[in-house]
C-alpha cells in the first residue's frame, strides 16, 4: 500500500479501535462484576444455616422410620456376640437430640428448659411418632432463636449459666445433633430403609 493511502486510513482505524478498547475496559471494571458486590453474610445467618442443615437431615430420617419401628433398638436383633444391651431405641435417639437441643441452646437464649424435660433421654411418657416429631421441631426452633441472637460483639461472651461461649454452644448443638444423626442412619439401615439423604445416590 502506498504511504499516502496508509496515512489516510490511520484516522479511520483509530476511530474504530478506540471505542472497542474502552468498552472492554469498562466490562472488566471490578465494581460492575457480581463478585464485587458487598457480602450480605452474617454470623447469625451462617450459624442458622448450619442448624437448618442438620435439622433437615434429622427430621427427614425420623420421618422415614415407620411408627411401628420407632422403638427399634439393635438389641432387638439378638446378634451373637453383640454388645447392644441397653442402647437407646430409635425413639429415644430422637428424643435425646431434642432434649439436648434445649439443654444446650437455652443457655444462649436465656429461656428455661421446659419442666417436662427431666433428663437427656426426653420425656418417658412421650411415645407416639407425632409427639416425638413435634418435640424435635420445637427444639430446633429454639436453635434458630439462639442463632439469631449472635453478633460479632457477643459471640465470645460466656452464655447464661455456662462457662462456654455463645458461639461454641451454638455450634456444639449442631455437632451433637450430627453425631446422633449418624446413629439414626444405622438404625434405618438395620431395618432395610435407605436414609432420605442417600436416596438417588449410589449406595
Amino acid at each position: 500500500m502506498k504511504p499516502m493511502r496508509m496515512f489516510l486510513l490511520l484516522p479511520l482505524l483509530v476511530s474504530t479501535v478506540a471505542p472497542l478498547a474502552t468498552g472492554a475496559a469498562q466490562a472488566q471494571t471490578p465494581a460492575q462484576t457480581p463478585q464485587a458486590q458487598p457480602s450480605q453474610a452474617t454470623l447469625a445467618a451462617d450459624v442458622d444455616h448450619d442448624i437448618s442443615a442438620v435439622e433437615k437431615q434429622i427430621l427427614d430420617a425420623a420421618e422415614a422410620m415407620p411408627e411401628e419401628k420407632f422403638n427399634f433398638s439393635p438389641e432387638n436383633l439378638n446378634i451373637p456376640g453383640d454388645d447392644y444391651k441397653g442402647v437407646r431405641s430409635f425413639a429415644v435417639q430422637v428424643k435425646h437430640i431434642a432434649a439436648s437441643n434445649y439443654f444446650i441452646w437455652s443457655h444462649i437464649t436465656g429461656d428455661p428448659v421446659p419442666a417436662f424435660i427431666k433428663d437427656g433421654n426426653g420425656p418417658a411418657e412421650m411415645k407416639t411418632k407425632a409427639e416425638i416429631l413435634k418435640f424435635l421441631r420445637d427444639s430446633f426452633a429454639l436453635g434458630h432463636k439462639a442463632a439469631a441472637t449472635l453478633t460479632p460483639q457477643n459471640m465470645m461472651e460466656s452464655a447464661v449459666g455456662s462457662k462456654s461461649t455463645r458461639l461454641h454452644l451454638a455450634e456444639f448443638g449442631v455437632a451433637h445433633a450430627y453425631n446422633h444423626y449418624g446413629q439414626m442412619v444405622e438404625y434405618l439401615r438395620m431395618n432395610g430403609i435407605v436414609p432420605p439423604a442417600s436416596r438417588g445416590k449410589s449406595d
